[in-house]
């Protein structure tokens, strides 16, 4: 009789891109026979990818750890193995204070999980993987852990843009496109699989297709992906502001494939604060984009994100954002603080913010969008939007979906009751009643929507 094998407990932490990698690693394991418990503690062996993005996420990293090491003391798992960022960057610390950790694997040795997983019960040897080149690890029949109606495609993986405050290019090297013909097999197998909605992920979309083709390919990439019979939206997550141009926007006005919705992280307005970033843009440039966009046949939401706090940021600089936010009313925004990390240029640069004014500034920007998104709702109130529904809210006693203008996981959502049945991933009409806040609440009604 074989040998039963180990049963593996997997956690993704940080971005959807490792959450890809994850994907990637658990197709290769079930491939090899190997079977999955989403109950840390009744894993034989516990795999956590992680990030190392900013303090906060490396924090939970390590808290994840060292919680998911205290089933080896008191569980079934025998086996710890640390993936990802975080050995990337930290090894040396992360095996001077986690002698817990049995295997450590770096972001291009994903293709590896299994050699590490098959020798690993029979040793007590510390297994370290960092130095493989970089690659782009691409596996047939992707085993999701998104809802069926969508996933992820990760178009690239690295970065080339090397602003001031990040590592991402120290840690995951430098930008690497898939090619337009494998993207397009992989998102047809998700497809058949049942996704409906492909959602386009890179450090940077915009710039997807610049090292195999020498220009940018995304808009080439998108009437591709179009082509894939039912499925029903693209989306676009991380585009840089300044490769934003006219053809990428008239794709996503005529193309009905694509939802109107385009992910901007503009970090900051301010010229001198965006120099300082190494962002190329400026504010004028910037205000430009946004009202080109804003006056566009069709309503395309703007997603960002905005840093506070960066080193030399002045009240003018912080003043000049807030009136930005007040001004522009963007539907989904996220702000944070700036993170000092060690080895980037930011981190050794002068004036740095104290916590308590950064702390200060994030209030403020957060309650003039909280002002801003309450504006926008009350327009919706009576109107009737298409719903993909997702789920159920018991405690509001509501189902909840998103609209075209949402993504999932990053934006609101909207709730709503219904009279009939309704089935997860399918669009209904639904008619907004009343907002609080953040929330859109509506009813189902009968007509559906194309």
């Amino acid at each position: 009789m074989a040998k039963k094998k180990p049963l593996i407990g997997v956690i993704s932490l940080g971005c959807d891109k490792n959450r890809v990698d994850t994907e990637n690693m658990l197709t290769l394991l079930k491939r090899a026979g190997y079977n999955f418990t989403a109950d840390s503690a009744s894993a034989d062996i516990i795999i956590i990818n992680t990030c190392a993005f900013i303090a906060n996420a490396r924090k939970e990293s390590m808290e994840t750890i060292l919680e998911m090491s205290q089933f080896k003391k008191i569980g079934t798992c025998k086996k710890l193995i640390v993936t990802g960022c975080m050995p990337q960057k930290y090894l040396h610390e992360m095996q001077a204070e986690l002698p817990e950790v049995d295997a450590f694997l770096g972001i291009n040795e994903y293709e590896n999980i299994v050699e590490i997983v098959d020798n690993l019960m029979n040793t007590k040897q510390q297994f370290v993987k960092l130095d493989g080149p970089e690659k782009l690890l691409t596996v047939s029949d992707r085993m999701i852990t998104t809802p069926t109606h969508y996933a992820y495609l990760m178009i690239a993986d690295g970065c080339n843009n090397f602003c001031a405050y990040c590592t991402i290019p120290y840690i995951r090297g430098r930008y690497r496109s898939r090619t337009i013909e494998e993207l397009v097999a992989q998102a047809t197998e998700l497809v058949q699989g049942g996704s409906q909605e492909i959602i386009l992920v890179a450090q940077d979309v915009t710039r997807y297709g610049t090292d195999l083709y020498g220009e940018p390919k995304l808009v080439q990439l998108i009437q591709a992906l179009s082509k894939i019979e039912d499925l029903r939206w693209i989306r676009l997550l991380y585009c840089y502001p300044e490769l934003v141009d006219d053809a990428l926007l008239n794709e996503i006005v005529t193309n009905d494939k694509v939802c109107k919705y385009i992910d901007i992280p503009f970090q900051h307005v301010s010229t001198s604060v965006l120099k300082r970033m190494n962002r190329h843009i400026t504010y004028q440039e910037i205000v430009a984009l946004v009202e080109k966009i804003q006056a566009l046949p069709k309503h395309i939401a703007i997603r960002t994100t905005f840093m506070v706090g960066f080193p030399g940021e002045t009240n003018e600089d912080f003043n000049l954002l807030l009136r930005f936010v007040k001004k522009y009313k963007l539907r989904n925004v996220g702000f944070f603080a700036y993170s000092r990390e060690e080895g980037t240029v930011a981190g050794k640069m002068p004036e740095q913010i104290p916590e308590a004014i950064k702390q200060k500034r994030l209030v403020k920007l957060v309650k003039a969008q909280k002002r801003n998104v309450l504006q926008t709702n009350r327009k919706l109130i009576g109107k009737e939007l298409d719903v993909v529904y997702e789920g159920i809210d018991y405690e509001q006693e509501l189902f909840f979906g998103r609209t075209q203008r949402q993504a999932p996981e990053i934006d609101t959502l909207v709730y709503f009751s219904s009279k009939t049945p309704v089935d997860i991933g399918e669009m209904y009409k639904i008619k907004i009643k009343k907002v609080k806040d953040y929330d859109i609440k509506g009813e189902k009604i009968d007509e559906f929507a194309e």
